[in-house]
């Protein structure tokens, strides 16, 4: 099913039902991100808000985007904040939608859906400022090996979104090929069981 058709289904219980990767994410980039004060956040992919809530305390401003009209709708009747506007956006696409330059660029769970991400990360270094923040939560590559994506019931029925593999190498490849730096790398278990196959992987990269 393709990413945004799915989301309008899965909005309708994106919240409430259980996800761990949805919610080991969250803590990721609360962990990642907790020492930080932004002035001007891009976040992409912000569904129904789930992170915009936290980074909304974080940033003085935030532009909140999704490709989903149903999770937007969501996030804007959760969150009344006059420092956060929510804009509906494919990234795939020109970015005429802003002009601005952010110290904050947030990327969760997102970067699955895209399979040239090489040309997201040349837009997002258009418009982070020298020394901002890009954060990329996504599900690990480890798990999709293994047959892992994301997915949700809908009528008692499996559907399964749309997903492309980014390898480790990859993220590292292009974020060197338009001068970001790693500043931070971290995985994330389930049940903090590092015997497992890790369910989150994170960058923190600097301009």
């Amino acid at each position: 099913m393709n990413t945004e058709e799915a989301y309008k289904h899965w909005s309708k219980i994106y919240d409430s039902n259980e996800n761990k990767t949805r919610d080991l994410e969250a803590k990721s980039l609360r962990e990642t991100l907790n020492n930080g004060v932004f002035e001007n956040c891009l976040e992409i992919g912000c569904g129904t808000g789930k992170n915009t809530e936290w980074l909304k305390n974080k940033c003085e401003k935030i532009l909140a985007i999704d490709l989903s009209q149903h999770m937007l709708e969501i996030a804007e009747n959760k969150i009344k904040s006059e420092n956060v506007k929510f804009l509906k956006v494919d990234i795939n696409h020109d970015w005429n939608f802003t002009n601005d330059v952010y110290d904050l660029v947030v990327c969760s769970l997102v970067l699955e859906h895209i399979e040239n991400i090489d040309r997201v990360f040349e837009l997002i270094g258009k418009h982070l400022k020298v020394g901002g923040i890009l954060y990329v939560g996504e599900l690990h590559p480890f798990k999709q090996y293994s047959g892992s994506k994301a997915r949700f019931q809908n009528n008692d029925i499996e559907q399964v979104v749309e997903c492309f593999t980014h390898h480790v190498s990859e993220f590292t490849r292009i974020a060197k090929k338009y001068n970001f730096k790693i500043e931070d790398i971290n995985e994330y278990f389930d049940d903090e069981n590092e015997k497992l196959i890790p369910r989150i992987l994170t960058f923190k990269f600097i301009k």
